[in-house]
This record gives structure tokens, sequence and C-alpha cells, in this order.
């Protein structure tokens, strides 16, 4: 594990997590063409690490505003604003609605999702589903759509259903998501929002649950460290790059490179299979 190959994949990681491209699939295609026979479980946590702090950056407002609607659902509110309670204690419900589907997929699928994460084919296909969704989303791509306060329970349990399948490689989180909730009539604004709210307890489960699985810590650390870095920094910009498109109701021009990206990824195995 060089300096080098970290950082590129830190900046692969970072760009990807939040461009509806599929993160979990670029890496594997990364990696593949790095030679990594298998992915660095330490690794893997330290990148969502960096892309965690990417979005408690960007969203701390929003990540403030959900831990405030958590401690006002246990009647202990922060805030003497009852307007601003009620929208926090609102958020915190559609998340905790959102999050419910995600976990549930999570663990009764986890050894099918790892075994994937091998796959270069599955890769590809799931690249063209996400593709298809960012494409279908065009025609949804409101401003004046559902508000947090508009948007009902099962509105989050279908985003959370669609995070839940987008931990597959290839499907993009946050392309699945968002363009899940854009279909769903959400306004464009509050997609990207509830989409990466939602992001925050997934993350923080899946880093909690991959630390509970590591066998060892790469030495030196210091290529660990840099990748995680270039994944924070690029992060804050693909993610502020993101949202403007989204709000600009452009989500969808990441289509075709989905497209091409997994046709690519199908020729390419399909060529290696046929020529051993």
């Amino acid at each position: 594990m060089d300096t080098f190959s970290t950082v590129a994949l830190g900046v692969l990681q970072g760009i990807t997590e939040f461009l509806p491209v599929s993160s979990s699939g670029h890496l594997v295609i990364g990696q593949h063409l790095l030679g990594w026979k298998e992915p660095n479980v330490f690794f893997d946590v330290c990148l969502h690490v960096g892309t965690f702090l990417a979005v408690a950056l960007v969203f701390r407002r929003d990540i403030a505003l959900l831990v405030r609607g958590g401690l006002n659902w246990l009647r202990h509110p922060l805030s003497g604003n009852p307007h601003e309670r009620d929208e926090a204690r609102r958020i915190f419900t559609l998340v905790l609605w959102g999050t419910v589907p995600t976990g549930i997929i999570g663990f009764a699928f986890k050894d099918l999702f790892e075994r994937l994460f091998s796959s270069v084919t599955a890769v590809g296909f799931s690249l063209l589903v996400t593709g298809t969704l960012l494409w279908l989303s065009r025609r949804k791509s409101l401003s004046w759509g559902l508000s947090p306060i508009d948007m009902r329970f099962r509105h989050a349990l279908l985003v959370g259903l669609a995070q839940g399948l987008a931990i597959a490689p290839g499907l993009s989180r946050s392309g699945t998501t968002i363009a899940v909730g854009l279909l769903l009539g959400l306004q464009r604004e509050w997609a990207g929002r509830y989409s990466f709210l939602l992001f925050v307890p997934a993350v923080l489960g899946a880093v909690t649950l991959e630390a509970f699985h590591l066998k060892a810590v790469p030495h030196p650390l210091s290529p660990v460290l840099w990748g995680t870095v270039a994944a924070a920094v690029t992060g804050v910009v693909a993610l502020r790059f993101l949202l403007a498109m989204v709000q600009r109701g452009r989500f969808h021009v990441f289509a075709p490179y989905c497209w091409a990206l997994g046709t690519i990824s199908l020729a390419v195995m399909l060529f290696h299979h046929g020529n051993p």
C-alpha cells in the first residue's frame, strides 16, 4: 500500500461518494486496476471517515438540527423556538424511518453484498441501473415538491429502501436516494438534504461494523492518512457541486457516464473471460 495508490483511491472515493456514479463501484474497479487482490477493510473504514467529515462540514447545520430533533424527541428540548423544535423533531423522525430499511437490508444481505464487491461484472450491471434511475428522475426535478413537513413516512421508508439496496457496489447511494426522492415528488433541495442526512447514521453504522472486523492495521499509517485527507477534501468539493446540480434540475446529466462505465466494465470482463 503506497501513498500514490491511497491518495488516488481517496480522491476517487471523495468524488464518487457524492456524485451519483457509485463510489463503491469505482473503488472495486480502481483496486482491480491497481492490482489489489481484495479490499483492505481498515483503508475502506478510513475512506468512509474521510467522506463523513466532508458531509459533517457541508451539512453541519442540518446535522445539528438532526441531533436537536433526537433530543427533542426524547423530551429534552434545546431550543425555545417552537417552530424550530417541530422542524427538528420532524426531520429526526423522517431520518429514523428511512434508516430502518437500510439497517434491515444491510444485516440481512451482508454476505451477499460482500461477495458482490469482488465482482466487476456485478458493478457493471449496477451502474447501468444507476444511470437509468438518474435519467428517469429528470422529469421529476421539482423545486415546488414535498417539503419535510409534507413528506410522509412511507416516502422515508422508500428512500431508505433505496439506500439499503445501494449497499451493492455500482448502485450509487446518493444517486439512488436522490433519484427516488425526486420520483416521489420531494423538493430538489430537500431531496439532496434528506439523502445526506440519511448518510450520517448509515455511514456511522457501517464504519462501526467494519471496525469490528478489522484483522490488522497496515504499517506505516501515513499512506492511509493521506488517502483519508484526500477523500475528505475532494468530498467537500464534489458534494457542493452535486447539490448545485440537483438545485438546477441537472441531476440526470450523470446518467450517460454511468451507462458508459457500466458498458465498458461489462465489455472488459467479457473480453477478459473470453481470452484467458
